[in-house]
């Protein structure tokens, strides 16, 4: 399966999702290691985990109102550092599960951590810094979840 059906039913799943809190939300996938994640070594490629941190970014973004958010205000979200640690490989259609935790902030970037699990062994865990930036610049993460939140509040009235 390409990529680009791995997003969009992923946008269709999001939506029917329960909904995360702005700060400190934790969602999770669960996927299967598809032919066209793997590398020579047949195995799930090292570049494929960015990849699925990025899908769990996107479920992330939908399910706590910041993708809507930013659709509106005209902002886009950047990863600005990615790490990985890599602990046990991912086999052809091994069954997995990837968490993502918004776990801190500070003035500039939000700061997340991606874990992937096989039953309740960690098979690989990475960490990512990312903003959220306009035209005018990046915009604090504290003004990024007000927003967010009003939003949000706005909607139920």
């Amino acid at each position: 399966m390409s990529l680009i059906f791995r997003m969009i039913m992923l946008l269709i799943a999001s939506k029917f999702k329960p909904q995360l809190p702005i700060k400190h939300p934790k969602n999770s996938l669960k996927l299967r290691v598809l032919p066209n994640d793997l590398d020579i070594n047949l195995h799930m490629n090292n570049g494929r985990y960015l990849t699925i941190c990025d899908l769990s970014r996107v479920d992330m973004f939908i399910r706590t109102g910041l993708a809507r958010t930013m659709q509106k205000e005209g902002w886009m979200p950047v990863i600005a550092e990615h790490t990985m640690k890599y602990k046990r490989s991912l086999k052809p259609f091994q069954k997995y599960e990837v968490t993502m935790e918004i776990i801190n902030w500070d003035e500039k970037y939000f700061h997340m951590i991606h874990t992937f699990f096989v039953g309740d062994k960690v098979v690989a865990e990475g960490t990512s810094i990312g903003c959220v930036i306009s035209k005018a610049g990046t915009i604090s993460p504290e003004y990024v979840m007000a927003k967010v939140t009003a939003r949000l509040e706005a909607k139920k009235t």
